[in-house]
């Protein structure tokens, strides 16, 4: 008997040695505080500020026509519409249609760069993440489907894959991490109204 308890207690304090930043539960997952917990926070961090950095671009891009997909004369700013060009000729497949009757529309370019700038900056800041994911998430979803079938496959690509990647970023509270997410979260608006976060 004390030979199993001693083997338990050599084994238990190899994988979870107290006050050790780097102690690992036996099944694999980083215990809270670890090294590998705090690297995954900033891994995630940077996927959110990388994919808030890509909404914002293209609100400025598409705003001022700074010449990489927009260029000066086609900028909203200058009378351009920022939906018409892809979706009255780059939507392809069985939305085609529904698609090429909205480009160009006042309302569709106002909500789609609304939406760019708002997802855009609450990635960026980490505020907002539940409501960013879900507006993200849509619009990638969107920008999937004006474009069926995909390239490079029978219906995966990167937009559904970034779809999740929001769902994912909203639901481990990235927005915590190298972002304003926990002074948003302790506002008392969002204390009440959750789906705020």
């Amino acid at each position: 008997m004390d030979t199993m308890a001693a083997t338990i207690e050599r084994s238990t304090a190899r994988t979870t040695t107290a006050g050790a930043p780097t102690g690992t539960p036996r099944n694999g997952t980083p215990a809270a505080g670890t090294a590998r917990n705090r690297a995954a926070r900033y891994v995630f961090a940077g996927i959110r500020i990388a994919l808030g950095w890509t909404f914002l671009w293209a609100f400025l891009d598409k705003t001022f026509g700074l010449g990489r997909a927009t260029e000066a004369t086609n900028a909203w700013l200058n009378g351009g519409s920022p939906t018409r060009g892809f979706l009255a000729f780059g939507a392809e497949g069985p939305f085609q249609g529904l698609y090429r009757d909205i480009a160009g529309a006042v309302w569709a370019d106002w909500l789609f760069m609304a939406g760019l700038l708002g997802i855009g900056l609450a990635l960026l800041l980490g505020v907002g993440m539940r409501i960013a994911a879900v507006a993200g998430g849509l619009l990638y979803v969107l920008m999937w489907a004006a474009v069926l079938p995909p390239e490079n496959n029978p219906f995966m690509d990167e937009h559904l894959i970034n779809a999740a990647l929001l769902a994912g970023l909203a639901l481990i509270a990235a927005g915590d991490t190298l972002g304003l997410g926990r002074a948003w979260a302790n506002l008392p608006v969002v204390q009440r109204f959750p789906w705020l976060r």
